[in-house]
């Protein structure tokens, strides 16, 4: 099971996960995600609930990167260590800003 907890601040929204992310909640997330990103400069995905994370969530955190590179930043936060190894070890350590 999956909890999103969006909150809106003028252009910044912050998506608060909860739960675990995968192949049965990522497409949830997913358009969670894509109808709240009109006119979003700061996205920032707070993950400090989140327990789990597989490629298919990856995916969807690919997918929001795209389309915030294109009109601002994103932030992922509050990372445990365990999901902070799973970006290291596929590498989207690199690709995300992880803070």
């Amino acid at each position: 099971m999956l909890n999103i907890n969006k909150e809106t601040n003028g252009t910044g929204l912050v998506v608060t996960l909860g739960g675990r992310l995968d192949t049965t909640t990522a497409p949830e997330l997913e358009s969670a995600i894509k109808e709240s990103l009109d006119g979003v400069t700061e996205l920032i995905v707070d993950c400090k609930e989140l327990e789990y994370i597989s490629s298919a969530g990856l995916r969807v955190l690919l997918s929001a990167q795209k389309i915030m590179n294109k009109q601002g930043r994103m932030v992922i936060r509050n990372a445990s260590e365990e999901i902070k190894e799973i970006f290291d070890v596929t590498g989207f350590s690199d690709i995300l800003t992880i803070e």
